[in-house]
């Protein structure tokens, strides 16, 4: 959630002609990463489980690569953000190889 907030601090200092395209982009796959773990942590299955984080992981590394194209487009400093990105990303997939490992589920 602290992401989020920090992607939404810098999408929000972007140029206005980027509402619709950058912005709008960003912006998604950065929600997209705990919506992701929120839903699927609801689902009956650990199985299911594990889609959701694929899903959350692979939203991660879309917004990774969405930063930095802002910082090259526009020098912005984002080396923070890239950092904790990082660090959720370990951890998405420390859980998700543990509940694979825990069921016996092919990865």
């Amino acid at each position: 959630m602290n992401l989020v907030k920090q992607v939404y601090q810098i999408t929000s200092n972007l140029p206005d002609h980027e509402r619709f395209t950058l912005i709008s982009q960003i912006n998604r796959a950065v929600i997209s990463i705990p919506s992701n773990i929120a839903e699927g942590s609801g689902r009956t299955t650990e199985r299911e489980f594990i889609r959701y984080l694929e899903i959350a992981i692979s939203s991660s590394f879309e917004l990774e690569t969405q930063l930095l194209l802002i910082k090259e487009l526009y020098n912005i400093d984002i080396d923070e953000v890239l950092l904790k990105l990082e660090q959720i990303q370990i951890k998405i997939r420390a859980l998700r190889k543990k509940l694979v490992a825990d069921n016996s589920i092919s990865s």
